[in-house]
């Protein structure tokens, strides 16, 4: 088979292309690595109120929305967590789905807890979505808005 040079210049092309595919779907894994790594971190956070380690993972203009309704600020949302007076049990996040976009980033995902407050248990189950902004090399939870299921 000969190959003539407008051929040999669309193969050219279309090996770089693919190299560039690679290239991206990799970055796109190490970034879809680091927001589920980020949000594992904030569900532990979470767990043991861990106002340092809150202050890190969120952004300043966060919005932070409860499943009640409830939209908090940043400072309102480490108050918040800094007085709670249930004992927290446990939390998971299970079903974590994240897509990435550039330097933005949609988790979802279900808060599954137990707590305690006054001899009571106290089991909840909702469904959670966060965006997540890249600075840096880091990535900052900007919104996160839970919601009740059906």
């Amino acid at each position: 088979m000969k190959i003539d040079r407008r051929q040999l210049a669309i193969i050219g092309a279309a090996v770089f292309g693919a190299s560039g595919l690679l290239r991206n779907t990799s970055a796109l894994a190490a970034d879809d690595a680091a927001v589920g790594a980020a949000v594992e971190e904030l569900r532990k956070a979470s767990l043991a109120a861990d106002k340092a380690k809150l202050t890190a993972l969120t952004d300043d203009q966060l919005s932070y929305g409860h499943s009640s309704g409830v939209v908090q600020n940043k400072a309102e949302m480490l108050e918040g967590f800094a007085t709670r007076k249930a004992t927290m049990k446990s939390i998971d996040f299970p079903e974590l789905k994240i897509a990435v976009a550039g330097d933005t980033a949609v988790a979802r995902h279900l808060w599954v807890s137990e707590s305690e407050l006054d001899g009571k248990t106290t089991n909840t189950k909702i469904g959670v979505i966060e965006c997540w902004h890249k600075q840096g090399a880091d990535w900052k939870l900007l919104g996160r808005q839970g919601f009740k299921l059906g």
